[in-house]
């Protein structure tokens, strides 16, 4: 992981990928991101159907998060290119007391190594950059591929929950220790 200094909204770099603040020129990439098969059937439908509703996404998630949490989901660009390939970054969501690591990537970008890639950087960020000292990330249970990056970049399964009660059933992944 290599931090970038706060010029731009370049987060950090790996070999092949640049981590980036999300715009409001990222809206045709969420629109199709967040339509993606994928996407709607293990992450869920955000109900993002045109380019208002992938700009109302954007402002009242990411930048919403950016500016109460100092961080957020991140475009996930090839550095040849800067074509976008995925989001990853981190999350505080209401139903788990530490940060989570998420991310989603365009179909046609997978099992090139660019979801594990960008996961480990975000995670090693948020050790080393923001000083936390436990992660954690939650999966649909049936989504195999998702649970590979996890444990490929240390995640470990700690257990089953649900995060309000009328959801479904997740995983949940864990690196670091309890503070």
């Amino acid at each position: 992981m290599n931090p970038t200094n706060s010029s731009g909204d370049e987060i950090l770099r790996t070999e092949r990928l640049v981590v980036c603040k999300l715009t409001d020129q990222d809206a045709a990439f969420i629109l199709e991101l967040l339509n993606e098969p994928a996407f709607l059937r293990f992450i869920g439908d955000r109900g993002v159907r045109n380019i208002e509703n992938a700009h109302a996404y954007l402002e009242n998630g990411p930048f919403n998060s950016y500016k109460v949490n100092g961080f957020g989901l991140w475009r996930v660009d090839l550095i040849q290119g800067r074509e976008p390939v995925g989001m990853c970054g981190l999350l505080k969501r209401d139903g788990l007391q530490d940060i989570d690591i998420g991310y989603a990537y365009l179909a046609r970008h997978w099992s090139k190594g660019y979801a594990s890639e960008a996961a480990q950087a975000v995670r090693d960020y948020a050790f080393e950059v923001l000083g936390v000292n436990r992660l954690v990330a939650i999966t649909d249970p049936l989504n195999v591929g998702s649970m590979h990056v996890l444990e490929k970049i240390g995640m470990k399964f700690d257990h089953k929950l649900r995060l309000s009660p009328n959801s479904e059933e997740v995983n949940l992944f864990v690196i670091g220790e309890k503070s």
